[in-house]
């Protein structure tokens, strides 16, 4: 086998792990989203992300580390870039997290799935990427769906709403910085910090609203914030459970994703959350959508999609000025 056809069968590999990588993790995050939003009433969010992030971190220090060189693999030399990229997944677990308390789980991954559209555009901007005016016009397609989804200046407007947008632009930003150190960190480590992260910021906001004192303004999203800490009742220990597990093989998974592969690539493939959301919101809330959602979800889901064709037909174009390999 030649070396041309060595290095782009590499490259397939690569881009089909990167895929199946997100496509996994989109599934396990979609599983993450039901079992918060179901435990929203009891609990405060800071409880439910500390407990999650505990067993999350105990899975990886026990079924992960060991096969991956041990603890020897947790040093790194970008710590600064580790925290950073661990408070922009605080940021958008926290605020998406927050407008489920209060919006259907189809409504709320809908407009947080303009995170796509803004990782194709933070790209370009942050790491020199091309995106060609088609793929451009994609992104306002997608944000316009966004736009319609919000209805602002109308009485259907909710401010927590705001908050998967605000969600999606951090985990725009993380998955960016996810690519900058991605040739130098592992997924495995990538993952430690996250939830080290997790941890220090959740375990904090227990010790300042953990008593409860804050509670009672009548808003189900303050509430998810300002209840106060209760001993979790032995049926929902097993919902926990899977909340860990879940978090840190889809910490794995999507760090992995965007580690080998490039983000304007990778970032369509996480649409599958999008019908695995309306899935879950009618088999387990009752939740479906209404027209005007409908609507948005289409012209999100659509401008991702388009660009998904649009990266396919550039990679074959790509492939086919390369030379023919020497046989």
């Amino acid at each position: 086998m030649s070396i041309v056809q060595t290095e782009t069968s590499g490259a397939a590999r690569l881009r089909i792990a990167a895929i199946l990588s997100a496509v996994g993790a989109m599934l396990l995050f979609s599983i993450n989203d039901v079992a918060i939003k179901f435990l929203s009433g009891d609990y405060a969010l800071h409880q439910i992300v500390l407990i999650r992030s505990v067993i999350a971190l105990a899975a990886l220090l026990v079924l992960v580390l060991p096969f991956q060189g041990g603890f020897a693999r947790l040093r790194t030399g970008r710590l600064g870039m580790h925290v950073l990229r661990g408070l922009c997944v605080v940021v958008a677990n926290m605020t998406f997290f927050t407008a489920l308390a209060a919006m259907p789980l189809a409504e709320a991954v809908a407009i947080f799935f303009v995170s796509p559209l803004l990782i194709t555009a933070f790209s370009v901007l942050f790491l020199g990427e091309t995106v060609g005016a088609r793929r451009w016009i994609a992104v306002i397609v997608g944000l316009a769906g966004v736009v319609i989804m919000l209805q602002p200046g109308t009485e259907a407007f909710h401010a927590a709403a705001l908050l998967p947008l605000l969600a999606a632009t951090a985990y725009a930003f993380l998955n960016i910085l996810t690519r900058k150190i991605g040739s130098t960190e592992s997924a495995t480590t990538m993952t430690f910090y996250i939830l080290l992260t997790f941890i220090a910021v959740s375990g904090g906001m227990g010790l300042l609203f953990g008593d409860g004192r804050h509670a009672g303004t009548g808003d189900a999203s303050l509430e998810f914030l300002l209840r106060s800490w209760v001993w979790p009742a032995p049926r929902d220990w097993s919902v926990l459970l899977v909340l860990g597990f879940a978090n840190a093989f889809a910490g794995l998974l999507i760090s992995q994703a965007y580690r080998v592969g490039e983000p304007a690539m990778v970032a369509p493939f996480e649409y599958v959350a999008m019908p695995l959301a309306v899935f879950w919101g009618v088999l387990v809330f009752g939740e479906w959508p209404d027209t005007i959602a409908w609507f948005g979800i289409a012209l999100i889901i659509g401008g991702g999609l388009y660009m998904l064709l649009r990266e396919a037909i550039q990679n074959s174009r790509i492939a086919a000025r390369r030379p023919p390999p020497v046989r």
